[in-house]
Parts: structure tokens; C-alpha cells; sequence
């Protein structure tokens, strides 16, 4: 069988079926799998049917994320080994995006549709696994007759059949299996793996072609338009999904259960709202509060552990060993790099945690209705208010809560908005920059600075839906609310570390690259006398420093061309924390981020900044901070994100996304500092 999309317009596209061999009642069977060949076993569904937890459950740390071929939109995949008393077979396994119909409307539809179909550019699958929603069957058998009518063997996976039961509309596995003429059916709980080895058992048997259930005509040969055969035989499967319903004897009850109590009150237009904005202040909390002191262990003692093992190797080596480059090498440049990716894993797990235990409860689908309204001024629903939330605590795990996003164009659009949320490691520099130049109204100023920062993701918000996004139009939202459950502690865990082990495996290379890349600049001599290479005295004799003079006046505009400014900002672009200590070392002064010790006597670090202020502006030192503050706020974000921008969107997206944050930090520092000079 092959399928083909042919290009052109979506109303012309059309289906090619050769070579079409059918059984009769049987799928056409998938060919053997060539020796070291696997097989390719897609899993397709709705939305919110629980097929994404299956899966993991399957594959668990053994999933990948990647890119659908030529697009953003993201699929996990993954190797399956299935072990039989006839030998060992290699299951490629692979999740797409849930989809109402195989006639795509957006591009995750299409990715999915793909998928199923073989079609563009994805490989034809010798399997499908149908994932079918207990509690909404009508409408997972509808989807279930078109994944049929494709020809491939076909699996079922009955999924939140518990929920159903309590419902008082269980479907029973067995007799479905029995309506669907002998259609391999398992009913499956992803969250506590129930199922799962039956699931397999069938997949495995599956192969070899699977029974076309009576009602059902798979696609003939020849050329079929799309768009003509779902529409077309629409009243066909709902007349067949009417008598597979009629034969299950199974339909809800005509009460009110617990979900519907509780939507009273979180979709309520009001109380939905304060309740919505608590959950978010959870969450931003969690993220920041409770990572907090986590970040400061790896920070301190475990980077206090590693430079002690370092010296004790080096001391068996003699007295002056440590003395070399290569013991900075390790201790300022592999150690501190890999320190740096540390201290991103647990607000990385608090967000994991968070919007897992959102997603398998069930609430995540309610708080994008809630906001919804709020967020199609820039092009987004309401799913989208999440992730942009987080990233006020830290846009990092932001950027990952933006795998929720159902569409692929909402979900780079939220990615490349989310690093103009100022997130908390800005706020050391708002301190020291604030108290030192505004300091009777130091609180202001900060509060100022986060109210501007939603201001600039409105404004480029709006930017890019009329460049980039053009015609990017939020549908009216749809959702299909699933019912309330409590999350599964064990596949909870199981599910955080597979996605904290992603983020690492992705990240940490380009982290630790990067930052063994700023040690050799900041290593380097610049002049005879600044010291040999790891052991430069004075980074202002570094290439470093030789770096950071080229690029300051650059930033002359904006009222800080001065090399201490721009060192620090090259440095912020590893880490924002890093800011204010580039400065104390810069200035040779003991910088620190607590409010109460930026005093304005000599000496101190925000005295030291306001003098080079008032210099590189020419007596307009508190315009030019305010333009220095923004910069901060809008520039390009840390390193980590940089590398997390790359591993979801691709090098393009990162690297546009960096662009655009460098161009807005520098015209709104630029423009701040050209109108306040002319009043301060």
C-alpha cells in the first residue's frame, strides 16, 4: 500500500492506493521485517485520551523527543524490544499529536495524519495502535473507522476504562472485541501500567493482519481525495459507530458526578478565574521557592565536594600542580559548566512535577478554557498562559510546559515570547542597579520592570503575529474535558526523570561547550605582563576583556558604553545570576544580591556602577540604568534556554529567537535612554 498527499491546495489533496491487497475481512498484512530491520508501530488518538502516558509507560527514559520532518511539531519515539519464545523483534514505536480527524485542519493534524497514512516523508506504518476513550466512545469509534478504513493492521487500546466504570458506562473489552468481528482490543491504564503486556502480546500478533470490522470499506485502489473520503463517508461511520454502540449495551447515566461539581466552581467566569491565578501562583512558587534551596545545595556544597576532589588529585601531583591551567581548567571552566546544568534540574523538576500532576488530573484542559479570551489578542489560546506564567520563575521549564500546546505554531510563538518573561535570576541585577540609583523608590522601580516586561511580550507578541505568525488565527477552543482522577505516584516519578533526563542528555553538551568557551577568552593574555594562560590577573588583560572593550561602544547610545557593562552582559549570557558577580570581579569590589548592603558609600559595588554611569552618559546616569535595565530584561536569554529553544524548535527557531530578543533589548535601551536624558 502506498499513500501519497499530492501538493497543492487542501482541498485537492488526494490518496494513491497501489498494489492494494486485501483478505477478505482481513487488513492487508504488513510485510516481514527484514533481518536488523524494526518494525514501525504508530499510536494515533484524540486528544486527551491518555495515549501519551501510555506510551511512556512503554518506553519510560527510553523515549526521545524529536521534530516531525520539516516541522516544529514534536513526537516521542522510541525502540521497543519484545522478547518471544521464536527470537527477539525491534519495535520502532512512535506517539503523534491527538487528532479528531485524518483530514488535518493544522499542523500537528497533519503530522499525525501523516503518521497513519505513511505520507509525507513518514514512513508507512506496520501497525497502528487506535487509542479509544472509555468515558467518550462515540466519539473514539468515529476515529476508530477511519484509522480502519486506511488498511493497516490495527490494534486497540481501550484506555480510562476506571474512570468510565465509575461513570456508570464501562465498556468491556472483550465484547467490543466481539462487535468489531475479532479486532484485537486491550484495555490499558498508562498511569499504572496495567495492560501493558497484553498490549504487546497483541501488537505482536497484530502483524500478520487483523480483521476489517462489517460496516467498514477499507480504501480501494486508485487515486482517492481526502477531503471527499472523510466527508463523504461521514453518515457511514456514525451509522456504524451507532450499532457498535447499540451492541456494547453501555451509555452514561443521567447524574451528575464529581467532575461536574467541580467545573461549578473552576469554570465558574469569576471564581474560575482567582482559582486559576492561585494554581498559577503554586506553580510559580513551587518553581522558584521550594528549587531554591536545592540550587544553592548543588551550588555550594556540591561544587565545594568536586574542587575538593580536584585539589586532593592534584595535590598527589606536588605543592604547585594546582597552580597551572589545567586545574582552572577543570575547576573554572568543566566544573563550573557542569554546576551550571545542576542548578537547572530541580526547578526543572518542580515544573515536571507541576504539570504532571496538572495533565493527569485532569485540570490543565479547564485552566486554558478559564483564560482563553485573555490571550487571542496576540494570537494564542488559552493553553498558552501557562508556560508564559512559569517563565516569570524561570523561562527554562516554561519553554518545556510549552509541549502541552496542542499546535505547533501556538507552541513556537509561546517559545519565543516566553524569554521576555523576566524571570527571578534578573531580579539580583534589578536590585543592585535600583537601589544604587533609585533608591527611595528602589520597590517601584522593580515592580516597574516586571510590568514592562509584560508590556514587551504584548508588543512582540502582536510583532510577530503580523510577520512571522501572519495569519495565525486561535480557532474558537474546543476542548474535550476529561474527568478529574488522582495522578499515579509511580509513573508521576517515572515520568519527571524521563523528562529531566531529556533535558540534560539535550542540554548539557552545549552548557558546558559554552562555558569552557568563556574560561579560554577570560584565560587568554592579552598583554606580556597580564599573566600566563589560566592565570590572567586582571580580566580587562583578558581576550576577555580585549572582548568586552571592542563591543562597548556599541552600547554608547544607550548610555552605558563602558567595557565593566558590556563584560557583564557577555557573561549574562550564560547565566543572568552571574551578572552582578561579573561586575563585583570586573570593578575588584564584593558584589552581593541582598538589597541592604547595595549603600551608597565608596567602595560598595552600586557606587562603583553609578560613577562608570554617570561617565559613559555624560551626567544622565540614571537614564542610562533604566536603559541598562531593560536590556537586561529583553536580551537574549541564558544559555541553557538557548539550548532548550534548540532542542524543541530547532536551530532556526533558537537562533531567530535570539536575533529578535538582541534587536528589542537593544531599541528599547536605545530609545529609553535618547527620551529620559532629555528630563534627567
Amino acid at each position: 500500500m502506498t499513500v501519497r498527499f499530492e501538493k497543492g491546495d487542501e482541498d485537492a489533496m488526494t490518496v494513491t492506493r497501489a498494489d492494494a491487497v486485501h483478505r477478505a475481512g482481513m487488513s492487508e498484512a504488513a510485510p516481514p521485517a527484514a533481518d536488523g530491520v524494526a518494525r514501525r508501530v504508530v499510536f494515533v488518538g484524540n486528544p486527551n485520551v491518555g495515549k501519551s502516558s501510555m506510551f511512556n509507560a512503554i518506553l519510560g527514559a527510553k523515549a526521545r523527543v524529536m521534530n516531525a520532518p520539516g516541522t516544529t511539531v514534536l513526537l516521542e519515539a522510541g525502540r521497543h524490544r519484545y522478547e518471544t519464545p521464536e527470537g527477539v523483534q525491534d519495535w520502532d514505536l512512535v506517539d503523534t499529536p491527538g487528532t479528531y480527524s485524518l483530514l488535518p485542519l493544522s499542523p500537528d493534524e497533519k503530522v499525525a495524519a501523516d503518521a497513519a497514512m505513511g505520507t509525507g516523508g513518514a514512513p508507512r506504518p506496520d501497525l497502528i495502535v487506535a487509542v479509544l476513550d472509555a468515558t467518550n466512545i462515540a466519539r473514539s469509534l468515529y476515529f476508530l473507522a477511519m484509522v480502519v478504513e486506511l488498511g493497516s493492521p490495527t490494534v486497540v487500546a481501550l484506555t480510562m476504562n476506571d474512570l468510565a466504570r465509575k461513570q456508570g458506562c464501562p465498556v468491556n473489552p472483550a465484547q467490543l472485541s466481539r462487535l468489531l468481528d475479532g479486532m484485537p482490543v486491550v484495555q490499558v491504564d498508562g498511569r499504572t501500567g496495567e495492560g501493558l503486556d497484553r498490549l504487546d502480546e497483541a501488537i505482536a500478533g497484530g502483524f500478520g493482519g487483523t480483521p476489517i470490522p462489517r460496516g467498514l470499506r477499507p480504501l480501494d485502489g486508485g487515486t482517492v481525495d481526502v477531503r471527499s473520503w472523510v466527508e463523504g463517508r461521514a453518515d457511514a461511520r456514525f451509522d456504524w459507530a451507532a450499532r457498535i454502540l447499540k451492541g456494547l449495551e453501555t451509555h452514561a447515566r443521567d447524574r451528575v458526578t464529581l467532575s461536574d461539581r467541580i467545573d461549578r466552581v473552576l469554570l465558574n467566569p469569576a471564581l474560575g478565574i482567582v482559582m486559576f491565578l492561585a494554581v498559577m501562583y503554586a506553580v510559580f512558587w513551587a518553581t522558584t521557592t521550594l528549587a531554591g534551596p536545592m540550587q544553592d545545595w548543588f551550588d555550594v556544597e556540591v561544587r565545594a565536594w568536586a574542587t575538593a576532589g580536584i585539589d586532593w588529585v592534584f595535590g598527589l601531583a606536588g605543592p604547585h600542580a594546582a597552580d597551572g591551567w589545567l586545574y582552572s581548567l577543570l575547576v573554572d571552566g568543566v566544573l563550573d559548566g557542569v554546576i551550571t546544568v545542576l542548578t537547572f534540574i530541580p526547578p526543572m523538576g518542580c515544573m515536571f512535577v507541576c504539570l504532571s500532576l496538572l495533565e493527569d488530573s485532569g485540570y490543565l484542559a479547564r485552566a486554558a478554557f478559564v483564560m482563553d479570551r485573555a490571550m487571542r489578542a496576540i494570537g494564542l489560546d488559552g493553553r498558552a498562559f501557562l508556560p508564559i506564567v512559569v517563565g516569570f520563575g524561570c523561562n527554562l521549564p516554561a519553554l518545556a510546559s510549552t509541549r502541552t500546546l496542542p499546535d505547533s505554531r501556538q507552541r513556537v510563538l509561546t517559545g519565543m515570547l516566553i524569554p521576555f518573561a523576566s524571570c527571578s535570576a534578573r531580579l539580583s541585577v534589578y536590585l543592585v542597579l535600583a537601589y544604587a540609583f533609585f533608591r527611595d523608590h528602589a520597590a517601584v522601580a522593580i515592580f516597574l520592570m516586571y510590568v514592562m516586561s509584560v508590556l514587551v511580550i504584548l508588543g512582540v507578541g502582536m510583532l510577530l503575529r503580523r510577520t512571522k505568525f501572519r495569519g495565525l488565527e486561535p480557532e474558537p477552543l474546543a476542548l474535550s474535558l476529561p474527568p478529574y482522577q488522582v495522578p499515579r505516584l509511580v509513573m508521576l516519578v517515572r515520568s519527571v526523570l524521563a523528562r529531566l533526563w531529556g533535558f540534560v542528555r539535550g542540554a548539557s553538551a552545549i552548557i558546558v561547550t559554552m562555558v569552557v568557551a568563556l574560561w579560554v577568552l577570560q584565560g587568554i593574555p592579552a598583554t606580556a605582563d597580564a599573566g600566563g594562560f589560566g592565570q590572567v590577573r586582571d580580566v580587562r588583560e583578558s581576550a576577555y576583556g580585549v572582548v568586552a572593550e571592542a563591543v562597548a561602544p556599541v552600547f554608547a547610545p544607550a548610555g552605558f558604553g563602558d567595557w565593566h557593562a558590556s563584560a557583564a552582559l557577555i557573561t549574562g549570557f550564560v547565566a543572568k545570576e552571574v551578572v552582578v558577580s561579573s561586575m563585583s570581579q570586573s570593578y575588584n569590589v564584593a558584589g552581593s544580591d541582598d538589597a541592604s548592603e547595595q549603600e551608597q558609600g565608596e567602595g560598595t559595588l552600586g557606587s562603583k556602577v553609578r560613577a562608570t554611569f554617570e561617565q559613559s552618559s555624560h551626567g544622565h546616569g540614571s537614564a542610562a540604568a533604566v536603559a541598562f535595565l531593560l536590556f537586561v530584561l529583553a536580551y537574549t536569554p541564558c544559555l541553557a534556554t538557548v539550548a532548550e529553544l534548540k532542542r524543541q524548535y530547532g536551530a532556526k527557531v533558537a537562533a531567530q529567537s535570539v536575533g529578535l530578543s538582541l534587536v528589542v533589548a537593544y531599541v528599547l535601551a536605545v530609545v529609553a535612554f535618547q527620551l529620559l536624558r532629555l528630563v534627567w
